[in-house]
C-alpha cells in the first residue's frame, strides 16, 4: 500500500472512531475557536504536556489534529517589550505559535497561489520521543504586483495613548505606511476617544501631503470608545468598498476599551459581521499596558492578524518590509489537519494553537472559520510525539485546506513524513531554522508553564540561541538569545 493510500485509510478509520467516541481525545482537543470572546484559551496542563503519559489519551480516536492557521505575532512582540522592561509576561499572554511564527523559515514556496507543505522532525534525548514540524508557505508577491488597497486607519487617540512616545510611534507607523502606497491605493482615517470622528474620508494615496498632515494633527484626548471607532471605521470601509481591491481596516490601539460597549461580545460580533463582507482587519498593538487578549480576538474574528510594535524598527518591519504580506491575501479560512499513524505514533501534543483548534469534521466544512494568510507568509506547528517501540513507516500526513480569496474555491495540498526521515539528534542534523523554531517554542513554554520541551532547560536554551544567531546571521535570532538571557535573570 502506497503512503497516500495508507493515509486515506487511516483518516477514514479515525473518522469512524471519532464519531463512535463522540469526537473526544485529549491528545487533540476539539473545542472550536471562540467567536464571541466567551471562551478563552485553555493553557496546557501538566498531563497534556507529557507525551509519555497514556492516561486520559485516546491514541486512536484522537489521532487527527485539526487547527485554523494563525499568522499573528503580537504575543512575541509584547513579551519582548515586557521582558526588556524587567518584567515577565503574564502566562495567559504567551502563545507559543506566535513566538515560532515570528521568525523567518526555510520552506520552499509554491509555484501557484496555494501552499507548499513541509514536514521534518528530530528525535529527542528521551528514548522514543520526537519533535515534528509542519511548515506551510505561500508564494511571495512583489509590491508592484499586489492588488490595490482600500485602507481605513482607525486610530486610538484616547487618554491611555498619552504614554510618552506611544502616539508618536503610531504617527511614525502611519507615515511609513502612507509612503509605501501606490497610485491605485486609497486611504481614510478615523480617530476615536470619547467618540469617533471621520478625519479623512476615503482619499487617493497620491494625496500624500494631505494624509501626512492629518496624521501629524493626531492628538490625545478623552476615554477609549473602541466600539465606536471600529463601527465608524467599518462604515467608511463599507461605503468605499471596491470588489477588485484589498479592503482592510487597520486598528492602531493599546486595546484598553473603557467607554461605549466595552464587552468583548459586542465588539467581536460587530467585527465578525463586517469580516463576512470581505472587509478584513489588521490589529497593530502599542503601549506598555496593552489589551493583548482583546486585540488577538479582534484579529481572529475580523479575518485578520495581530502584530505589536514597540519601536520604529518594528514599524518599519510591519509597514515596509512585510507590507504586501500584511495587506494582501493568498488564502481565506485556511486550516491544517495532521493525521498520525497509530501503528507508529503512540501519542502526540500540539504545542500552542489552543484557541485555534477545530473538530475533525470542521476541516472540510467550508462554513467553518479558518485563518487568513497573505503572500509570503509561513505558518509553523510543532508537535511532541511518542513513537511506538520498533515501529517504522509513515509517521503522519499533513494537509492544508484553504479558499481562494476572490472565488472561495477550495484547494488542498499534502505531504507525509516517515519515521526513518527523523533526524537522530535534535541539535545535530536538523536545519538551523528548525532549531530556531524549537528554541522559540521552548522559550514560550518556559514563560507560561516553566516546564521543559525536549528536555531542554532554560540554562542551555540561551546557549543554543546564541549558537543559532551566529549560524543564521539573523539579528532576530540574536534578539531572541538576548531576551532568553534577560528572562532567565528575572527568574
Amino acid at each position: 500500500m502506497n503512503p497516500r493510500t495508507l493515509a486515506i485509510a487511516l483518516a477514514v478509520i479515525a473518522l469512524l472512531l471519532v464519531a463512535a467516541c463522540g469526537g473526544s481525545g485529549q491528545s487533540s482537543p476539539s473545542s472550536t475557536r471562540p467567536k464571541d470572546g466567551s471562551e478563552q484559551a485553555v493553557p496546557s496542563t501538566a498531563q497534556d504536556r507529557d507525551v509519555g503519559t497514556a492516561e486520559g489519551r485516546d491514541t486512536t480516536a484522537g489521532q487527527i489534529s485539526t487547527f485554523a492557521l494563525d499568522v499573528d505575532t503580537a504575543s512575541y512582540g509584547y513579551a519582548g517589550r515586557v521582558i526588556q522592561e524587567g518584567r515577565l509576561p503574564e502566562p495567559g499572554q504567551v502563545r507559543p505559535e506566535e513566538f515560532v511564527n515570528s521568525f523567518r523559515q526555510d520552506y520552499q514556496e509554491p509555484g501557484g497561489d496555494g501552499f507548499t507543505v513541509h514536514m521534518d522532525g528530530a528525535r529527542m534525548r528521551e528514548n522514543g520521543t520526537a519533535l515534528v514540524r509542519v511548515g506551510l508557505q505561500t508564494r511571495r508577491a512583489d509590491a508592484e504586483a499586489r492588488r490595490p488597497a482600500n485602507l481605513t486607519f482607525v486610530v486610538d487617540v484616547s487618554g491611555s495613548m498619552g504614554e510618552p512616545g506611544r502616539l508618536d510611534l503610531v504617527r511614525e507607523a502611519l507615515h511609513r505606511l502612507v509612503d509605501q502606497l501606490g497610485p491605485g491605493d486609497q486611504v481614510s482615517v478615523v480617530t476615536f476617544s470619547d467618540e469617533a470622528e471621520l478625519v479623512v474620508p476615503m482619499t487617493s494615496a497620491d494625496s500624500r501631503e494631505a494624509l501626512h498632515a492629518a496624521i501629524e494633527r493626531l492628538a490625545v484626548q478623552g476615554s477609549t470608545d473602541l466600539e465606536a471607532g471600529l463601527t465608524t471605521g467599518y462604515a467608511e470601509a463599507s461605503r468605499a468598498f471596491r470588489p477588485a481591491a484589498t479592503n482592510r481596516v487597520i486598528l492602531l490601539s493599546d486595546g484598553l476599551a473603557n467607554a461605549g460597549d466595552t464587552s468583548w461580545q459586542g465588539i467581536l460580533r460587530r467585527v465578525e459581521e463586517f469580516a463576512g463582507r470581505q472587509v478584513t482587519l489588521l490589529c497593530v498593538g502599542v503601549g506598555r499596558d496593552y489589551g493583548d487578549q482583546l486585540m488577538e480576538q479582534l484579529a481572529d474574528n475580523g479575518d485578520g492578524a495581530a502584530v505589536y510594535v514597540s519601536s520604529v524598527d518594528d514599524a518599519r518591519k510591519v509597514f515596509v518590509e512585510q507590507l504586501t504580506a500584511n495587506l494582501d491575501l493568498r488564502a481565506r479560512d485556511a486550516k491544517a489537519q495532521v493525521v498520525f499513524n497509530p501503528s507508529v505514533v503512540e501519542s502526540y501534543h500540539l504545542i500552542g494553537y489552543e484557541n485555534r483548534r477545530l473538530t475533525t469534521e470542521d476541516f472540510r466544512d467550508d462554513t467553518k472559520d479558518g485563518g487568513e494568510v497573505g503572500p509570503g507568509h509561513s505558518v509553523t506547528a510543532l508537535y511532541e510525539v511518542r513513537l511506538r517501540s520498533g515501529a517504522s513507516g509513515q509517521l503522519a500526513m499533513a494537509t492544508v485546506r484553504w479558499q481562494d480569496p476572490d472565488t472561495r474555491k477550495p484547494g488542498e495540498a499534502s505531504r507525509s513524513l516517515d519515521e526513518a526521515d527523523l533526524s537522530a539528534s535534535l541539535w545535530r542534523g536538523p536545519s538551523p531554522r528548525f532549531q530556531v523554531d524549537v528554541v522559540a517554542a521552548v522559550f514560550a513554554e518556559y514563560l507560561r508553564t516553566h516546564e521543559q520541551i525536549a528536555g531542554v532547560g532554560a540554562g542551555e536554551l540561551a546557549d543554543h540561541a546564541t549558537r543559532l544567531a551566529a549560524a543564521t546571521e539573523d539579528t532576530a535570532v540574536a534578539d531572541l538569545a538576548a531576551l532568553i538571557g534577560r528572562a532567565a535573570s528575572l527568574g
